[in-house]
């Protein structure tokens, strides 16, 4: 028995099958693949966000190869990659190399409990309005974005990744060794 035949089972009618042919586009649209061909070389979206107690850009990181992430405390795909985002600082920080994670959390203590549980040592910035999220089109978690040491959107990475991984280290360091 198929998907949409067990979908229509439950909810009849038209209903049934808008949701099914919902499900099936947001899978299969291009925002949502690892890697879409479409975000190759887009200006990265520009944002404001505070580190320690400063304003700063996403400009000001120009120069520097960023990986964005969004992520949350709630989120059990997103603990088990902390650890990988804090290597992959350790191994990129001194090549030019930015993790930078954007957390959706609405709770200050569950965002703080999580970074101080982690050993979180990657730039963070929580953003409880998702207003950073949007502005990317990101509609699960964790998302990663590879930008550019020229702000452009490298790749786009769905779903919790092993940073480590020889297929990701080749990724990011053909960016580290750009000028």
């Amino acid at each position: 028995m198929s998907y949409l035949s067990l979908l229509k089972q439950k909810i009849p009618g038209p209903a049934g099958l808008f949701l099914a042919a919902a499900a099936l586009y947001a899978i299969a649209a291009a925002s949502y693949r690892q890697g879409g061909p479409s975000l190759l070389g887009q200006r990265a979206s520009e944002f404001e966000f505070q580190l320690a107690g400063h304003p700063v850009n996403l400009n000001d990181l120009r120069g520097k190869v960023i990986l964005l992430d969004f992520w949350a405390s709630w989120c059990q795909s997103c603990l088990g990659e902390a650890e990988s985002l804090n290597r992959l600082k350790q191994d990129i920080s001194e090549r030019g190399g930015v993790v930078l994670g954007i957390s959706e959390d609405e709770d200050e203590i569950a965002y703080e409990r999580f970074i101080r549980d982690n050993r979180v040592d990657f730039l963070t910035y929580r953003d409880p309005t998702k207003k950073i999220k949007e502005s990317y089109g990101t509609v699960m978690i964790p998302e990663a974005y590879l930008i550019d040491r020229q702000g452009r959107l490298a790749r786009k990475f769905v779903g919790a990744q092993n940073w480590q991984s020889p297929e990701l280290v080749a990724s990011i360091n053909v960016l580290l060794n750009q000028n």
